[in-house]
This record gives structure tokens, C-alpha cells and sequence, in this order.
């Protein structure tokens, strides 16, 4: 199915216990294309999906920013297929104070997954050539980031990088598997607080699950979203026993697909959605 950029599009991708969204902006010369995580599902409609297929099939050959909001397998298991089909990208963002050498610390008990074997030789190749990872500037689109520096935290979930995503005006906060003391940490930093109150979606930390719920964030911070996403398509770890707190927190919007008003939208029982940009408005389907 086609779907009309119009002004601007970010799409919700359905990628197991993962993360995946593409935000696509039009410029005078060409689209622009952003990757945040780059999740895939092993087994989608009885097939397996990617992230680079799916650029493929609608004419992207070139990222020009892949964030990678957390440096675990789940965020980045479509990276081999995407190198493997010749996609190209610009920069990489992820939290900046993490190197490759201790990511490869970080996944030494776990075990590093092929995706984030990927990430670790490309920020290597790329620091030996010199190569800055500095996001460029895409008109319509004003991004902030924020973590917590290693390796004076030593957890992987809370040096996730939190993205602010501003589309024409619309604010996103992409968090990662960020947990709640990391992320009361960062809300101790002004001009990261100071963003809470105009949030208008927030994709909610780790998956939704309960770790990563950070109660200041809305009663101290004045946090009221319009719509809290969770992106989690297998109900795994309790990640989804916080609908009904995440629902109460959220302003909610009158329609989706037909429906009555939404306020909690999540991957596993959404599949993929979109926001769309047209004119001055953002619509969700």
C-alpha cells in the first residue's frame, strides 16, 4: 500500500521485542531519511521483515541518519541485511560516550549479537577514518539528544541515548531501554527538563515494561503527551502491564482507524502506524 508523504511521514514498524521507525521528510532536492533502531521481525505475517526490504521496495538506498537509541541486538538486528542489500548511511547517532571497545565490554556476558557486531566495526571504521558522526541538518526537523555518560554508568539500559525528535513543531521523545533512575538522572538536567512539557508523543521506555516508568516524569515534570507509544509486538517481561498507568497519562486522540479515543498505542496490537504531516496538522494512522 502506497502511503503519501505529503509534508513529512514517520512510520511505527511491528519488529518483535524491538524497535524500528523511519521518518521521511521532502526537500527541495530530495527525501530525506532518518532510521531510529533498525529492529526486525523474524516471523511477520509468516514471513520475516526488515527494515532494508522495506527501503528497498519504496526506492531508499541511502540513510542519511541511523540513531541507534540503545546498544542491544533487539534495536539493531536488521543492520546485517541492511549492509547486505547496499544500503548506505551517512551518520550514526548513538550515546556519544560509549565507544566501540566497551560495547564489546557491555555484551561480553550476554553474548554480541550479529547486529551489533555491525555497529561495533562501523564505529571503529568510521572513528579510524576520522569520520565525525555529527546528524545532518534536515529542514523541518530539530533534534536533541541526551544521555548518561560512560563510564560513570556502567548499565547498558541507561546509557541509551533519548532523542527529540521536533517535526514541523511535533514533538517525539524516543527514549530507548532507558530505566527509571537513568532516567530521573537526565530529568535532573534543565534543558532536558524543560522539553518534558511539550511532548506530544512519547515512545515509552523499554518497551513499556515497568522498570523503565518514571512517575516524575509526569507528576513533577508536567509530562502529558497526546499519545504513548510502545513498541513491543510480543508481550514479553510484563512489557505491556503498564497500558492502564501509561492511559491515564496521556491527553489521548479522538480517532484512530475508525475507533473511539486512543491514548496508548503499541506495536503488538497495532502492527505498523504512521504519522503524517500535512500542512500544519499530524494525523496518526
Amino acid at each position: 500500500m502506497k502511503i503519501n508523504i505529503n509534508n513529512g511521514l514517520l512510520q511505527f514498524f511491528n519488529v518483535d521485542h524491538g524497535a524500528c521507525a523511519l521518518l521521511t521528510l521532502p526537500t527541495p532536492r530530495r527525501n530525506k531519511h532518518v532510521l531510529v533502531d533498525c529492529g526486525h521481525s523474524a516471523d511477520y505475517r509468516g514471513a520475516p521483515w526488515y527494515p532494508a526490504e522495506h527501503l528497498l521496495s519504496i526506492g531508499i538506498k541511502h540513510l542519511d541518519l541511523l540513531i541507534v537509541t540503545n546498544f542491544d541486538e533487539d534495536h539493531v538486528s536488521g543492520l546485517p541485511n541492511l549492509v547486505e542489500n547496499g544500503i548506505s548511511v551517512g551518520s550514526i547517532l548513538g550515546n556519544p560516550t560509549v565507544p566501540p571497545e566497551a560495547i564489546e565490554h557491555l555484551k561480553s556476558e550476554d553474548g554480541m549479537g550479529n547486529g551489533i557486531r555491525v555497529i561495533v566495526n562501523s564505529l571503529a571504521d568510521r572513528r579510524a577514518k576520522g569520520k565525525p558522526q555529527t546528524p545532518p541538518n534536515i529542514p523541518s526537523l530539530k533534534l536533541s539528544w541526551f544521555w548518561n555518560p560512560w563510564p560513570h554508568w556502567e548499565t547498558e539500559n541507561n546509557l541509551s541515548l533519548v532523542a527529540h525528535l521536533s517535526i514541523h513543531g511535533f514533538n517525539f521523545l524516543f527514549t530507548g531501554d532507558m530505566e527509571r533512575d537513568g532516567f530521573e538522572n537526565l530529568l535532573r538536567y534543565q534543558p532536558f527538563a524543560s522539553l518534558m512539557r511539550s511532548v506530544d508523543v512519547l515512545v515509552a521506555p523499554h518497551h513499556g515494561r515497568a522498570n523503565g516508568k518514571c512517575k516524575t516524569l509526569f507528576d513533577e515534570h508536567g509530562c502529558k503527551p497526546a499519545l504513548i507509544v510502545i513498541s513491543d509486538s510480543a508481550k514479553q517481561y510484563q512489557s505491556q502491564e503498564t497500558v492502564p498507568y501509561y492511559n491515564s497519562k496521556a491527553r489521548g486522540i479522538r480517532n484512530f482507524r475508525g475507533n473511539g479515543p486512543r491514548y496508548v498505542l503499541t506495536t503488538r496490537s497495532d502492527d505498523h502506524f504512521y504519522f503524517s504531516f500535512e500542512g500544519d496538522k499530524c494525523f496518526v494512522r
